[in-house]
């Protein structure tokens, strides 16, 4: 993005003609402007709903410097030859001009595609003529879901099988409310997930393991957090994709494949990415910006608005092993096998009539991901468990959780949030403590209330309407490089 940025005593425009068939509609008269920073933007190549915030709290320093509140956005491609497709620049204009009101900033924008005439004076000060330079490489793209993740109030608690909610917090390095002296692993959990520090500082002891047997390493001619498979590894590796696959498709699930690239402005989809918790890798090709799946969903449920579905087909299971799923993950939390930027995910969508066929399905994943974790040598001594929903679902659905942890017989982790800042509630995941107090999610389960009716997927209910229904997220594994992670750290 490129900004000419101008401390003006006014500036006054009038639209003529369009001159692209994605123009705005607008009056075609005279505004203007006194006492204005007018901002004079194209947006190029590469540029991003992030691009847009960075520039934004850029000129907002400027504006305070310049004691000044008031801002014109004027659209001027003549800046760059490097220019974004129209659609897409509009996009990103009007992430600016969101971000800068929700800041307090009073925002004026002229219209997008037109040819204007416009007339201006500029300040006669050092600091009223500025150009700035804001590159997506050095701009972290944030989904909207990792935002308010950021945001999100949430209490923790631990809820014994006897129904018991004991609230916790950390004082200190302490957590208070709960005996942990039965359940040190627990405790390390808990303060793993309060603390939400996801850096490491020390390699943990799998990472020699994987290299000494000559399993895995890091490949240096790749990004980080892509590895490389020795024959021995991928001997392993093969063995553990067959056999979960094999445990999901006897479970009722229909196997599919599905792109690994999606098209980025695709409507439903860029939708999803803002309500999904990752990080993603961003390509362009032949002036088209594509991401890469982090997730068998993007294809999954572009393929369920295509079929026709009744009633009596739910619930309904689909599943796929991606090889490979792509997350850009921070740099600091990149280890071993525990954390990558390209995993293999074993993903299973099934869709559910209501809310009732939807909890019952998720007690019997919760089984499933079990008897999973048991194949492999794990016992529920052996992984921590996070339930995690609203105070909402919590309230009128108290003892399907409970339920949940009786299956377990011990204690777990409850995190409750104020608001439902992503697309599930609830979820659960299968945690395992490795040996520098690190917790890392194997298997999981969320029920999904919005994708259904973002991606138009409905089925045929018995008296001839169309609905929405319930999407249940399974991984009954987790990543198979996590699984290999665990067995290596557990031994």
């Amino acid at each position: 993005m490129r900004i000419l940025q101008l401390h003006c005593d006014f500036i006054e425009y009038e639209p003529l003609e369009k001159e692209i068939k994605e123009a705005e509609e607008c009056e075609r008269k005279p505004t203007r402007l006194e006492d204005v920073v007018v901002l004079f933007v194209a947006v190029e190549k590469g540029d991003n709903e992030s691009v847009a915030k960075h520039a934004v709290e850029e000129i907002k320093s400027s504006l305070d410097n310049l004691k000044a509140g008031r801002i014109l956005i004027y659209p001027y491609a003549h800046l760059s030859g490097e220019l974004a497709p129209p659609a897409y620049a509009l996009d990103v204009i009007k992430a600016m001009e969101n971000y800068a009101k929700s800041l307090g900033i009073e925002v004026h924008r002229a219209p997008f595609g037109w040819n204007k005439r416009f007339s201006v004076r500029i300040k006669g000060h050092p600091l009223a003529e500025q150009g700035k330079v804001i590159r997506a490489k050095d701009v972290e793209e944030l989904s909207k879901s990792l935002r308010d993740e950021e945001k999100i109030a949430s209490k923790w608690y631990i809820l014994t099988p006897e129904g018991g909610l004991n609230e916790i917090a950390m004082e200190g390095d302490e957590i208070r409310g709960f005996d942990f002296s039965r359940y040190p692993n627990l405790e390390k959990f808990a303060r793993y997930e309060m603390k939400k520090s996801r850096a490491v500082d020390v390699e943990p002891p799998h990472v020699k393991l994987m290299k000494r047997l000559e399993l895995a390493d890091y490949e240096p001619g790749s990004d980080p957090g892509n590895l490389r498979w020795y024959p021995k590894g991928r001997l392993i590796k093969n063995l553990l994709e067959r056999w979960v696959t094999e445990r999901v498709i006897d479970y009722g699930a229909m196997e599919v494949e599905t792109p690994v690239m999606y098209d980025y402005n695709h409507p439903a989809l860029k939708d999803y990415l803002h309500r999904f918790p990752a990080r993603q890798y961003i390509v362009e090709s032949a002036k088209r910006k594509f991401f890469l799946r982090f997730a068998a969903c993007f294809g999954q449920f572009l393929m369920k608005h295509d079929m026709v579905i009744s009633y009596k087909d739910l619930p309904l299971r689909m599943y796929e092993l991606t090889r490979y799923s792509f997350r850009l993950e921070k740099s600091g939390e990149l280890v071993g096998l525990r954390r990558l930027r390209a995993f293999t995910m074993p993903d299973m969508h099934t869709l559910c009539k209501d809310m009732e066929q939807a909890k019952e399905e998720f007690k019997n994943q919760f089984e499933l991901c079990m008897r999973c974790l048991k194949d492999i040598g794990f016992s529920p001594e052996d992984y921590e468990t996070a339930i995690r929903f609203t105070e909402e679902f919590w309230e009128h659905n108290r003892e399907f959780v409970i339920e949940l942890v009786k299956k377990l017989g011990k204690p777990v982790l409850i995190e409750m949030w104020n608001f439902r800042y992503a697309y599930f509630d609830p979820k659960f995941e299968f945690n395992f403590v490795d040996a520098l107090d690190k917790a890392s999610a194997l298997s999981t389960v969320q029920i999904d209330h919005e994708n259904a009716k973002r991606y138009g997927i409905t089925y045929t209910d018995s008296d001839g309407s169309k609905k929405y229904p319930y999407i249940l997220h399974c991984s009954p594994s987790g990543g198979i490089e996590r699984c290999i992670y665990a067995m290596l750290e557990k031994e």
